[in-house]
């Protein structure tokens, strides 16, 4: 009997232990850290939305600290140290400048890249398909294709225009591809193409008289922390210049901007989520394929076209994704 009830007792406990483990587990409160190049905004709440969609809710089994540079690139590296002493599970990082201080400052805790241009360039991944390391995530390289078709819409948008200038950040290490693959798109299309850049919002003004001085008659914008943050007094002005411009991020037309064309920001962030779900359920960043955009969105502020005097194709509205009035 002794030996019966022994055995009974060694099978309850085999049972149960994993059982208690789970709930130990279930009870373990989470933290991911968001180390972004921008100023806080509409990505937060979008963040926490698309988590607790998979069961992660922010008071309860995760919490979630933000750390925002605000455009000043050369806060970055301070940044990452701080979030890294707070030991998050997962860390998410936005464009490359974010990842490259997240990387920088730990080997161990796993990341997930947003937006990062050349991460194999970078030395961030060994290869898309298995990046190993602690670095996983979203790409954006900056290709021919993209380049060439923001400028064929802008100039969709202002048949007439000839002279193109293209705003960009030199402070920003994604930049300098993007500028040669533009270059390269406005040779393909015959176009004129100035290059203009601006490190701060207090260099802008300048930048704008530079390009009217050269005739510009549109403008390409490229993603940047420093023009989203400053995203109303950058399309006010292109108002003032008569420049019809451009951005790679839908942002911009919502802050006044004229024309957006790039990856959809809702669509990279849920599936940025999907890696930090599978992180934070055991996977290794080591094992998670790197993915490149699937998905681009058109759109287009009417408001600001009438400001411009400019109508806008009916052809190009008609493949708006969104279009404010």
């Amino acid at each position: 009997m002794r030996r019966i009830g022994l055995v009974v007792v060694l099978a309850i406990s085999f049972i149960l232990t994993p059982l208690v483990a789970g709930a130990q587990q279930a009870g373990k409160v989470y933290r991911v850290a968001y180390l972004g190049t921008g100023s806080g905004g509409a990505s937060e709440p979008t963040i926490e939305l698309l988590l607790s969609e998979r069961g992660w809710l922010t008071g309860k089994n995760l919490v979630i600290t933000y750390h925002w540079a605000e455009g000043k690139y050369d806060r970055l590296p301070a940044l990452a140290a701080e979030l890294v002493r707070l030991e998050p599970q997962v860390i998410v990082a936005a464009q490359t400048a974010a990842t490259r201080a997240a990387k920088d400052a730990t080997s161990t805790i796993p990341i997930v890249m947003v937006n990062v241009s050349d991460p194999i360039g970078e030395g961030l991944i060994a290869s898309f398909a298995h990046p190993g390391g602690n670095v996983t995530g979203l790409t954006l390289t900056p290709t021919w294709e993209i380049y060439s078709k923001q400028l064929q819409l802008l100039k969709e948008a202002v048949p007439r225009a000839r002279r193109f200038a293209f705003l960009w950040n030199p402070a920003n290490p994604a930049a300098p591809p993007a500028v040669r693959a533009t270059e390269d798109a406005a040779r393909s299309l015959r176009v004129e193409l100035q290059v203009v850049s601006a490190r701060a919002a207090e260099e802008l003004e300048a930048a704008f008289q530079a390009m009217t001085h050269a005739r510009a008659e549109a403008l390409l914008v490229i993603p940047d922390a420093v023009f989203l943050t400053h995203g109303a007094r950058l399309a006010d002005l292109a108002i003032r210049h008569h420049l019809p411009t451009l951005y790679g991020l839908g942002d911009h037309v919502k802050a006044g901007g004229l024309i957006a064309y790039g990856q959809s920001v809702r669509d990279v962030y849920r599936r940025a989520v999907v890696y930090v779900d599978k992180i934070l359920k055991g996977a290794k960043p080591a094992d998670l394929p790197v993915e490149q955009p699937t998905k681009f969105e058109l759109a287009i502020n009417l408001k600001t076209a009438k400001a411009l005097g400019l109508a806008i194709p009916q052809s190009l509205l008609l493949r708006a994704d969104q279009v404010i009035e």
